[in-house]
């Protein structure tokens, strides 16, 4: 949104952190899974907590990423391409946990949201942002208030207001998660009307050294890193079963 030369500092900080977060949890669920861990580890308080907050902070820069990427005009050519690798990346995941977890595999994850999410978001890009505001407290409240079972048909539990849903593995429906997309949206839209993003701290990738270099590559990255990370935990945890 701005034609400032270098890439702003802090999504790419915040999207490494939320990615050491994810790997962080799914090693413990890893971890419980083969049995070095108690049942139940990663749905106590502490362990629940993180899963939504790295899953909130993805789907919030998300939506800030959004901004920052089609604030001035909708480039169109990348949106679609970017919509095309996640929904590529999301599908990989439901086929994946399918094959592993038939009872809990992954219809609507957080792949499955920022893919929707950002294909919607691009609607409310130019409208007013007190409507925008508004309209995510009502996509916020709305679960609480609405569970039906109108909405319980399969095609619709993506919507988050069956009362029933299938359990999944990892589920960011519509309902409440869009507002935290849009969220991120309308701060990204508000710091480039206060000028904060002229003034925000940007870098270049090839001037980076040290472990902020690798960090910051985890940022710019985290699409192929979420893929990878989760098979490579398992193979490790497994591997080191069989070796004691």
């Amino acid at each position: 949104m701005t034609s400032r030369a270098g890439r702003i500092l802090l999504p790419d900080l915040l999207r490494a952190a939320a990615l050491a977060g994810m790997v962080l949890f799914h090693f413990v669920y890893d971890l419980q899974f083969f049995g070095y861990l108690p049942p139940g580890t990663v749905h106590q308080p502490g362990w629940d907590a993180l899963a939504h907050l790295v899953a909130g902070g993805f789907i919030f820069l998300a939506g800030a990423s959004l901004c920052l990427a089609h604030g001035r005009r909708i480039r169109w050519p990348a949106a679609w391409r970017r919509l095309a690798q996640i929904a590529l990346a999301a599908l990989l995941v439901s086929l994946a946990t399918y094959a592993m977890m038939p009872g809990y595999f992954v219809y609507f994850g957080i792949l499955h949201a920022i893919a929707t999410f950002s294909l919607l978001g691009l609607a409310f890009l130019r409208l007013p942002l007190v409507l925008v505001a508004l309209v995510a407290l009502v996509v916020f409240l709305l679960p609480h208030f609405l569970q039906s079972e109108a909405f319980a048909h399969p095609a619709l539990w993506w919507l988050g207001l069956s009362p029933n849903p299938a359990p999944a593995l990892d589920f960011e429906p519509l309902f409440p998660w869009f507002a935290v997309f849009l969220a991120g949206l309308v701060s990204t839209r508000l710091a480039a009307r206060l000028g904060w993003l002229d003034r925000a701290v940007r870098y270049e990738p090839g001037a980076m050294q040290g472990a902020g270099r690798w960090m910051l590559w985890a940022g710019r990255n985290t699409l192929p890193l979420y893929l990878i990370h989760q098979p490579l935990l398992f193979a490790l945890i497994w591997g080191y079963g069989l070796l004691i």
